[in-house]
């Protein structure tokens, strides 16, 4: 089979979602879509007013949208044919991920005032969540070679890797080098 085939099959798994999926995957790609618009919308909201951000900070709502799309295609998979597979280590794995993902953000976000109190913590979770990340990967490889499990589900996590890596390393640069462009730009909300 081809691999636009492949990917016609996996999205089509969609159909196949339950009331209790479609909730899980709405709000999980919900949050993520809103993180998108909050990052690229507050960066558009500072242009719009001529502020000029360093290129890093472009990158944040680019690799939140490149991870979003991946995400979306790979939690089809998650909620139908591989929801046996992942309901045990797998599952708590992907839940430590989510959670050391999101609260990095959040204390991102927070040492923008209170710098000396967030920013290590804020590291400590950006950087767990890619060792989980890693973890998971393994799970995924594990089951790919065993069980052949599909090729648009190991493609996704190609792009839920950069996606996730050029986000966090751009917001990390933009952090590093002073927020550039913040001050000037929360004066409009």
């Amino acid at each position: 089979m081809s691999f636009p085939s492949e990917v016609l099959v996996y999205v089509g798994r969609f159909r196949e979602f339950k009331r209790d999926d479609v909730i899980v995957y709405v709000a999980w790609i919900g949050l993520m879509l809103g993180l998108c618009f909050a990052t690229g919308g507050f960066l558009g909201v500072g242009a719009a007013h001529g502020v000029q951000f360093p290129a890093v900070a472009w990158l944040v709502p680019i690799g939140a949208c490149v991870f979003t799309f991946s995400i979306a295609v790979d939690t089809i998979g998650h909620r139908t044919i591989y929801k046996d597979a992942i309901s045990g280590g797998e599952n708590l794995v992907h839940s430590i991920t989510i959670f050391a993902g999101v609260t990095s953000t959040v204390l991102l976000c927070a040492a923008y005032e209170h710098r000396d109190a967030f920013w290590i913590p804020a590291m400590v979770l950006t950087v767990l969540s890619f060792v989980y990340s890693f973890v998971d990967e393994a799970f995924h490889w594990r089951r790919y070679v065993k069980e052949h499990a599909d090729r648009v589900e190991m493609w996704s996590h190609v792009g839920i890797l950069v996606g996730h890596g050029t986000m966090m390393l751009g917001w990390w640069a933009w952090f590093f080098g002073g927020y550039a462009g913040v001050a000037e730009t929360v004066r409009y909300f």
